[in-house]
């Protein structure tokens, strides 16, 4: 996942002493029709269909230990079942918020998948990966 210039002003700042650290109880993962940009913007939810993020505890029974800068999550992130066709979702994020908030961290999916009527979208354990590099 890429991380947004607003979580990496927030890492740095906090990193460094401007602000102190606070941990998100929740985190939100959402999924979006198009490409989402490095300041967090162009995401596009679907907007029918009972599409609603998924609210992940942020704790070490949800998210694994990190190692070589690599996170995954230890238990299934599960969507609702779309009750309308969500469309073709080509990437995914984390927020801080069930709706609108900021979207930290951001991925385009390794391939698109289309969204159905009757379809629960699923990442399964260690399926969604957050990934810290230093390049």
């Amino acid at each position: 996942m890429s991380v947004t210039n607003y979580q990496a002003n927030r890492i740095l700042d906090r990193e460094f002493g401007a602000t102190a650290y606070s941990t998100l109880p929740t985190l939100y993962i959402g999924l979006s029709t198009t490409a989402i940009l490095d300041d967090g913007t162009g995401a596009t939810e679907p907007s029918v269909g009972d599409y609603a993020r998924v609210a992940v505890t942020n704790n070490k029974t949800n998210w694994g230990n990190a190692s070589a800068g690599v996170l995954t999550n230890d238990v299934a992130i599960e969507f609702p079942v779309a009750t309308l066709s969500w469309g073709t979702i080509t990437h995914a994020f984390v927020a801080d918020a069930s709706t609108a908030g900021n979207i930290l961290y951001f991925q385009e999916l390794d391939s698109s998948e289309v969204i159905l009527i009757g379809y629960i979208p699923t990442f399964a354990i260690s399926g969604f990966t957050v990934t810290v590099t230093n390049t």
